[in-house]
Order: C-alpha cells, then structure tokens, then sequence
C-alpha cells in the first residue's frame, strides 16, 4: 500500500505526525472560535487573539480595520508594519478584505509551522469575515426595505381615499409607483365655495428621493388649497416656495396640472405648469381638446407666472389628467405614446354605467397598459384622474 504523504511529512518537512495532529486540532478549533459570530469587530478580534495565543506572537492585527489587537513591539504598533508577515484576507471573487499582520518575538522570520498555522487561519477568518459582512448587508437591506414598506404605506394614505360625491358626474383616480415610493401626486379638494379643485403632479426623477419632494409638495398645495385663490396665484406661490428651498430641489422641478370644477355649471378653469396636456372629450367622443402647458414646472425658474384657461365640461364629456408613466410605456422599443392614450380614452365607453363609470376606464387604461407590455415590469409612476358627467349629446362649449 502506498504510503500517505502524511507519514512522509516528518522527513520531508520536519513536523512529526503528532505535531500535524495538534496543529489541524488549534486549526480546527481557531476555525469554530472565528465561525463562532457574525459580527465584524469580533471575527477579526478572534483571529487576533487566537494568533497571539497559540504562535506566542507579539502582537496581530488587521489592516483596513482600525482595530488593533494585542501589543506590538516598540516601532512597529502602527500599520504597515515594515518588515512583519502579512497574511491576505481574500472574499470568494478574489477581493481584498484586509490582512494579518503579526510582530514575531524579536522580529525574528516564522518557521514553518507558524507559516502553515497562520496560512489556515486567515483562510478561515476570510471565510468568517464575508459571511458577517455578508450578514450585516443583508439586515441593512432588511432594514431599508421595512422602511420602505412604512414609506409606501404613508405615501398611499397621504393620497385621497374617498372621493366627493359629485351629483351628475363620476370621478375617480389611481397612483401606481414604479418603486416602493415614487413621485407622482393627485389630490381632490372641496373648497369652502363648493368649487372641487384638482391637481396631478409629477416630481422629476424616481424614487425615494422624488418621493420625499412629493410630500413637500402635498403639505405646501394642501396649505393653500382651501383658501380658493386663483389658479395663477396658487401656481406661482408653490414654484416660488419650492424654488426657494434649494438647488437639490430645484433639481426635482415639479409639473403638475390644476383643475378647478364649478359642478352645477360644469366650467371648468385649467393650469399647466409644464405638465402632460389633459384630454377633454366632447360627449359623441368625436373630438380630443389638448389643454397643453402655458407656463414652465414649479421650482423650475424664480418669479415665475402662469395662464389659466377657462372651458366647459359638456353632459356626456369625459376628462383625463395623467402622468407621463402612462405615455412612456414600452414594448421593445416600442412606446405606448400620447395618441394611443388619448385614442384609448376618447373610445373609452361607460361600462359599468355611472357612478363606476370614471373607475371603469381607469381600469380599461391599466389593463390596456399591462396588455401591451406583456405584463413587463412598471418603469415609472403611473396616476391618472378620470372625470365624467353624466348626460347626452349637448351643444355647450367643450373645449378651451
């Protein structure tokens, strides 16, 4: 039987078959004693002392880690340690995490046991320091996202939960972010003079930093929402205030679109601040008004004015406020686009008949989406405000 390279060890190497046992015994037990925790500080703090220990080393510590373990000779406590041995620290793809550094008893070169010792230890304290660091990343991330569902959770109650009862007309709306939070905002006022005022608003840019602006923006239009200014004045009031909080705001400039709805004459006033043009559909559906922007985002330019435009909403006509998520929906390289949208919505039909008639053809549009993008991930935030009064075909004004 061929003899192992076990028993050739001691004529080869110089270590006796007792002396390899006890070395894989420490090897084995500095391996459970750096396994033992998933904290960072600690895992390093392990192997430090367990060099110290069993080698009878003057001092160990670990670069890149602030951390020194054990007392170092006079001239070398501080890394790098000119001179002093130097184990890597090395992640599963090759990544440097840190390195053993140990000060030798007299600075004296390691012999060959010392060198096979510290060679498996810092494997293992390798191996031990991933998987905290691994672990640690993984709470913060379980952190993040719980904060993320609080967030979401806030945000989707800060938007309306019911809707007025508007005698003669449905209305209903819908906001879907493409994250956890997102930065679209619509929201239904009753003013003290009965008129509805209606606003959808679009932060640029995604995300939870889109989202933090949003709730500026809600806290600022709801502040000012009941006190029934004009449209001009609410506008330039919120870009001036929020042009004022800074150049991070400045960068994510708000659009929104404001609709104030007189119900028992239907008239209607409009603002676009650099928003989505609104459709307004005559009652036979046979015309599409565009209330395109007179004027530039909020926050966008300080001093900035603002045009109203003022129309009727006809018996039988429908209206449509959207974000530009429901416009830039792909399929490939293909976009949904404006004229799809605003095709889908003149056509759209009342089914079910009032008062579900504006949710129905938010439904329409959601489902229309998710056809065409074969049910591919949401890319941005989706809100939409649907606006229906009830009645037949009439000769009133419709459009601006």
């Amino acid at each position: 039987m061929p003899q192992s390279s076990a028993s050739n060890a001691p004529v080869e190497r110089g270590i006796t078959l007792t002396e390899q046992v006890v070395r894989l015994q420490a090897l084995l037990e500095a391996s459970r004693c750096v396994h033992s925790t998933i904290e960072r500080h600690e895992v390093l703090e392990q192997a430090a002392r367990i060099a110290v220990r069993e080698l009878e080393m003057d001092g160990a510590l670990f670069t890149r880690s602030s951390v020194v373990f054990g007392e170092l000779p006079a001239g070398v406590a501080d890394a790098p340690c000119p001179g002093c041995p130097r184990f890597a620290l090395r992640s599963r793809e090759g990544t440097l995490l840190s390195e053993l550094v140990v000060a030798t008893p007299g600075r004296r070169p390691l012999n060959l046991y010392e060198q096979d010792f510290l060679d498996g230890l810092a494997l293992q304290t390798a191996v031990a320091l991933e998987n905290a660091i691994n672990h640690q990343r993984h709470l913060g991330y379980a952190r993040l996202a719980q904060d993320l569902d609080a967030a979401r959770s806030i945000q989707q109650s800060l938007l309306p939960q019911t809707m007025p009862l508007l005698t003669g007309y449905s209305l209903a709306t819908r906001s879907s972010a493409c994250y956890q939070v997102g930065g679209d905002y619509l929201d239904v006022v009753t003013e003290p003079s009965g008129s509805y005022l209606m606003v959808i608003a679009d932060v640029a840019g995604k995300g939870l930093a889109s989202a933090l602006i949003c709730t500026a923006f809600r806290s600022a239009f709801r502040a000012l929402a009941r006190q029934s200014l004009p449209l001009e004045e609410l506008a330039a009031r919120l870009s001036q205030q929020h042009w004022e909080e800074g150049a991070e705001a400045r960068r994510r400039y708000v659009t929104a679109l404001f609709v104030r709805l007189h119900a028992e004459s239907g008239d209607l006033e409009f603002l676009n601040a650099g928003h989505n043009p609104a459709f307004l559909v005559s009652p036979d559906s046979s015309r599409v008004c565009l209330v395109e922007a007179t004027g530039t985002p909020l926050g966008i330019l300080p001093g900035a004015a603002y045009i109203s435009e003022r129309c009727s909403l006809a018996p039988g006509a429908r209206l449509l406020l959207y974000t530009d998520g429901l416009t830039e929906v792909f399929r490939g390289e293909e976009e949904f686009g404006q004229e799809r949208l605003e095709d889908l919505f003149a056509r759209a039909a009342a089914t079910p008949p009032l008062p579900a008639e504006a949710a129905g053809i938010l439904d329409l549009l959601w489902t229309t989406l998710d056809i065409f993008t074969d049910g591919a991930p949401q890319q941005d935030d989706m809100s939409a405000i649907a606006l229906c009064r009830a009645g037949g075909i009439s000769q009133e004004r419709a459009c601006p």
